[in-house]
């Protein structure tokens, strides 16, 4: 018997819309993480600071992922509710207070460290969310919908902010975002407190928290991750000056938001896929052996070829590339049970963060040169595709050892 007005487990219209409700956080955490990163001469000149200033704000995020991931996630594990209101309510307070400074960089500094602090307590309860309060047929869906809201909530960064400081600046563009996000964290809180979890079993078998960094299939995932988002991270960053290499500037734009766009279909569908068909490792066999080979062929090809290559080559590798992070949340939670399924979460996401960091600043010794970068993409997606190699072929649950 549930308590008096909360809905009861698993019911369908308080399960969707608590997901839905959980989406739009995650695309929320997305969207204020990266919001000066495409008007950071507008940012800087209303903040009366320098443009690296301003990257620092964007910098601060994946700082402070690595130093929370682990106590988030086992803070998820044990309490997902209060640990996930917290979230909730550090993303809203950031965005709040970002607002309210709009002429003080230390203001808006402070803001964007809360909304750092609460981002490791949304995103890694991607997979335990699904397990919690969505029926067993459903909860790939949901966590497919998840990841792919990150995807949504960057593109919407990089289309929306430009267009909105040119009609109302800066302090515009802060405010609406402050009052989006605080709206939606409202109904989220509201939401998880009301919505019942569904009873789910111990998973006895499951790797103990301590073991998890040494899981070997959790390694594999990792480095899945590296090098997916390693890669796409360094495609959005080189891209533009590949393109100028090649005389085709101003094209970048468009071709990230085509992959990106691209990688959300991907994210949405496949997961479903593959975990129907228990072909989890064949789809990110297929996301690494594309990344390679498509990357490969761009360098190859004369220099004339090569931007036709590209449109055909980018959204591809976003559609699999992309689809990745849910497969691999998904396998993970299943690997590993719902009682570490938020550590785990968060140290695949953490992999992830450091992949996003080390691979653009490996990519810049090619210096932007068309071949040399597009090559360099290809042999860092290499140990992606030895990684996805040796995976198991087929999933097991944490109870079958």
């Amino acid at each position: 018997m549930t308590a008096p007005g909360t809905a009861a487990p698993g019911t369908t219209t308080g399960a969707r819309a608590l997901v839905a409700a959980f989406c739009a956080l995650v695309a929320a955490t997305q969207v204020l993480w990266l919001t000066f990163a495409p008007v950071t001469d507008e940012s800087a000149r209303a903040l009366g600071v320098g443009t690296g200033a301003i990257a620092n704000l964007a910098a601060v995020n994946p700082l402070v992922f690595v130093l929370l991931a682990v106590p988030a996630g086992r803070w998820l594990d044990r309490r997902l509710v209060p640990a996930l209101v917290a979230g909730a309510v550090l993303t809203a307070a950031g965005a709040v207070v970002r607002a309210a400074g709009v002429d003080s960089y230390p203001v808006v500094l402070t803001g964007q460290l809360l909304v750092s602090a609460g981002q490791p307590l949304v995103l890694g309860a991607t997979a335990l969310l699904a397990v919690r309060y969505v029926a067993p047929t459903a909860r790939t869906a949901a966590i497919s919908a998840a990841s792919a809201a990150q995807f949504v909530g960057i593109l919407v960064a990089a289309l929306v902010g430009g267009p909105v400081v040119d009609a109302v600046g800066l302090a515009g563009l802060l405010r609406a975002e402050a009052v989006a996000v605080a709206v939606v964290a409202a109904v989220f809180v509201v939401l998880v407190r009301r919505v019942a979890p569904r009873p789910v079993p111990a998973s006895a078998a499951a790797p103990a928290g301590g073991r998890l960094v040494r899981d070997r299939l959790l390694v594999g995932l990792a480095v899945m991750l590296f090098v997916g988002v390693g890669v796409f991270n360094a495609v959005a960053t080189w891209l533009d000056p590949v393109l100028d290499d090649l005389d085709r500037p101003g094209l970048g734009g468009p071709l990230i938001a085509g992959m990106t766009v691209a990688g959300i279909a991907g994210a949405a569908l496949l997961p479903a896929w593959a975990a129907a068909r228990d072909r989890r490792r064949t789809v990110l066999l297929v996301a690494a052996v594309t990344s390679a080979v498509g990357f490969a062929v761009a360098a190859a090809v004369p220099a004339e070829a090569t931007v036709g290559v590209l449109l055909g080559v980018l959204p591809l590798v976003g559609f699999v590339l992309l689809a990745g992070l849910p497969v691999a949340l998904e396998w993970a939670e299943l690997h590993v049970g719902a009682d570490h399924a938020a550590r785990a979460t968060n140290l695949l996401l953490l992999a992830g963060n450091a992949g996003g960091v080390v691979l653009v600043l490996a990519v810049e010794v090619a210096g932007g040169r068309a071949a040399p970068t597009l090559l360099a993409l290809a042999l860092l997606s290499l140990p992606a595709v030895v990684a996805a190699w040796v995976l198991p072929r087929r999933a097991t649950g944490p109870t079958t050892g």
